[in-house]
């Protein structure tokens, strides 16, 4: 017992001596910006004079404004309707886009998974989407979806699906729907890729005696297939979420200045740099980091996925 004691020590020091680079580089180019974005939202620092910011405490986040004579408002982060507003939208684009992506994933997954001719270069091409990058992707899309010259409301029209062109990415009832829709394009071959990860470890052995025993295909897949591959598909889904809710790039060149599509990154940008304001966009920043902090442990526990091994 003392001997497997030791080689367990030996063991998790040696995994700790591996681990120390990554966490160093990690403690730079990652922990203290965070830190510095923390401090950054309790002062009133200017892009100009972030040097000789001073500490102001929450008043970024809350603060009451009295006017004297008993009047006076609630300001900042937690009081502004436009950050509840990103919030929302942020929670709403997440929510739809991956849910798409997650089930849009699990059929090509499972198409990908069966034996034809030609699957390897199903699989190369597949990744094509997600392999373009976000501003491309954005750019193709909004000549696509624009509503003078683009294809896609040319089709929809030669089809009759709608009775004239639809400005997509300008218009507050289709932007979101764009957006959406440009994102699931792009990041449901991501998806069918962590999953498809998921089927290849499956025994065939099981398929082949749930198949002698004459169980029904779509049995199997939720009563044999959907049960192992699930925390492949759980993995698949956190960081799916984790990318969606700090989406900026897409919104930011599909929907520029389109408040129905602000999501928390584009708030945080638009006060960092566009309107000088940079102790502002720090404490938009933090909340957005608690936010999806927040949200992932809580999926985590929910899912009962312990990244960590059992406790």
């Amino acid at each position: 017992m003392a001997g497997k004691t030791q080689l367990t020590r030996e063991k998790t020091a040696a995994a700790w001596l591996f681990l120390l680079p990554m966490m160093l580089i990690l403690a730079v180019v990652a922990g203290w910006p965070l830190l510095r974005t923390i401090y950054l939202g309790f002062t009133d620092a200017r892009l100009s004079s972030i040097a000789s910011a001073q500490w102001i405490g929450f008043e970024n986040y809350l603060f009451y404004l009295d006017y004297g004579e008993g009047d006076g408002e609630w300001i900042g982060l937690l009081a502004d309707p436009t950050w509840w507003r990103a919030v929302w939208n942020t929670v709403i684009f997440t929510v739809i886009s991956v849910t798409l992506e997650t089930a849009l994933g699990l059929v090509v997954a499972l198409v990908l998974n069966a034996e034809f001719a030609g699957r390897g270069f199903v699989r190369a091409a597949i990744l094509v989407p997600w392999a373009i990058p976000t501003i491309v992707s954005a750019k193709m899309w909004a000549w696509m979806m624009n509503d003078q010259f683009g294809i896609l409301n040319d089709i929809l029209v030669r089809i009759g699906f709608i009775g004239e062109p639809i400005a997509w990415t300008a218009s507050p009832d289709t932007a979101m729907i764009a957006v959406i829709m440009v994102d699931v394009w792009k990041t449901t071959p991501f998806m069918a890729l962590l999953i498809l990860a998921g089927l290849q470890m499956v025994p065939g052995d099981i398929y082949e005696a749930a198949k002698l025993d004459g169980v029904h295909p779509v049995k199997t897949f939720f009563k044999v297939t959907l049960p192992l591959i699930r925390p492949a598909v759980m993995v698949a889904v956190i960081f799916r979420a984790l990318d969606s809710l700090r989406i900026f790039d897409l919104i930011y060149v599909l929907t520029p200045g389109t408040e129905t599509t602000k999501t928390m990154s584009v708030y945080a940008q638009e006060h960092l740099f566009a309107f000088d304001n940079f102790a502002y966009g720090s404490a938009a920043s933090t909340l957005l980091f608690l936010i999806i902090a927040i949200i992932t442990i809580a999926y985590i526990r929910i899912g009962r996925l312990n990244l960590g091994g059992d406790k």
